[in-house]
């Protein structure tokens, strides 16, 4: 039976649709929001965001009549709806997921931490914060009986889905990836793509997160990381391809590609945006044969390819598997990717880092152990961070290098994290069923 189906015989079974909480309003909780509205079985109970009239307006555009801002319970028991101005009220309500659409490491750290303990579920259109703290997430997740996840939409859970069908059908993982529309600029800023942004009807520091590169660094550190992948070098290949040529670049150099080496995540520029990719690999002489009469090529390297990713239109569809099927979508078992902070301009000491897609910092994927060894500063704990010493353009941040706000949720978090990993053997895959105590 499809979710939609399902979703409806829920609703008839216990008197209700799935209640879902959203934090953030902005584009992509716009877009979530009218998707939930189509959907059988699904209500959009709560909205929290800063600007509440931002909710507000998601929800009467998206046909919601009965919209308050309080006694929030009550509304949302009577199947009404609520905007509330900070997310963790969100923790409080009566609701069963929380999606997280702020786009801010810390704010879903927040959210999915204390949602978790209120016995939520915690969706994630946040990626900058799953490639921080997804693991100690996941791992409290598993033990309390929730579901923590990644969203459906965006390219880590698409590609994943690739990816377990190309291993389902017996193929090994040459790599996996995304094509990115334009060429990485890292010095791209809100101020340098603000014509743009307004053109595109877009937050500037989200585009200028897009366009130095961090976005897509982001997303296949959290695909690494779900799938026990690994990164191929720091900042990853990306090379030019078309769809055609997929099969041919991301192939070893020994046999004419990119790759030093196989089971990797890695991106390409051209016209494979806005698809995902899955270059499975079998040399079997009776499967190539097949593959060939298939019109797969002749191999032993095969591209499986998906055209598109939906964003927040496929979103809900997370909602659904968290709660009929009680798995993820996509969620770290390993923590073999890093995204780690570069210098977007010369640092001087005392100059203040602000974050993702900002004028100070961009992000580069790289080998956790590695990130580990060189004590570099992931992407998502520098927001307000303090320079302690001049650090050149293009040079990764260290520990020396900056003063970390050591108070908030997600660096608490984070240092969870780190023990966690510490205690594991350093080439062991990192299972995310870790007990928090270790």
């Amino acid at each position: 039976m499809s979710y939609v189906g399902r979703l409806r015989e829920r609703e008839q079974q216990i008197g209700r649709p799935v209640r879902v909480g959203l934090v953030g309003a902005g584009q992509m909780g716009r877009g979530f929001v009218a998707q939930v509205s189509r959907i059988s079985g699904m209500h959009l109970s709560a909205v929290a965001d800063v600007q509440p009239q931002l909710g507000f307006d998601a929800l009467r555009s998206a046909g919601y009549e009965k919209v308050a801002s309080g006694p929030a319970a009550q509304v949302v028991e009577s199947g009404g709806s609520v905007v509330v101005s900070d997310a963790l009220e969100l923790v409080d309500l009566p609701i069963d997921i929380i999606v997280d659409a702020s786009g801010v490491p810390e704010v879903g750290a927040s959210v999915a931490f204390n949602g978790l303990l209120a016995g939520k579920d915690i969706a994630l259109l946040n990626v900058e914060c799953d490639v921080t703290v997804g693991f100690v997430l996941s791992n409290l997740a598993q033990q309390m009986g929730r579901v923590y996840t990644v969203c459906r939409g965006d390219e880590p859970a698409e590609c994943k889905a690739l990816i377990d069908y190309v291993r389902d059908v017996g193929f090994e993982i040459a790599c996996a990836g995304k094509g990115k529309n334009n060429p990485l600029d890292p010095t791209a800023t809100p101020d340098s793509v603000a014509v743009q942004a307004a053109a595109k009807h877009m937050n500037p520091k989200m585009l200028a997160s897009f366009v130095d590169g961090s976005k897509t660094m982001i997303e296949m550190a959290a695909l690494a990381n779900a799938t026990g992948l690994s990164v191929p070098r720091r900042g990853m290949t990306g090379p030019h391809s078309t769809v055609e040529g997929l099969a041919d670049t991301f192939r070893p150099k020994s046999e004419g590609g990119v790759l030093d080496r196989t089971g990797v995540v890695d991106y390409c520029t051209g016209p494979v945006a806005p698809g995902v990719f899955v270059i499975g690999y079998c040399p079997d002489e009776v499967v190539t044969a097949e593959m060939e009469y298939l019109s797969m090529g002749k191999g032993p390297y095969y591209a499986f390819y998906r055209p598109y990713h939906l964003a927040s239109v496929e979103a809900p569809l997370t909602v659904a598997e968290a709660m009929l099927d009680r798995t993820p979508s996509l969620a770290p078992t390993t923590w073999t990717a890093e995204v780690v902070a570069v210098a977007k301009r010369d640092l001087a000491a005392g100059d203040r880092i602000d974050g993702i897609g900002g004028e100070t910092v961009y992000g580069i994927t790289d080998d956790a152990a590695v990130a580990a060894a060189e004590e570099l500063v992931p992407l998502g704990l520098v927001a307000g961070a303090r320079v302690l010493r001049p650090v050149a353009q293009g040079t990764p941040l260290t520990t020396q290098d900056v003063e970390l706000d050591d108070t908030t949720t997600i660096a608490h978090l984070r240092k969870l994290q780190d023990k966690l990993l510490a205690a594991r053997p350093a080439a062991a895959q990192w299972p995310a069923t870790a007990a928090l105590s270790a």
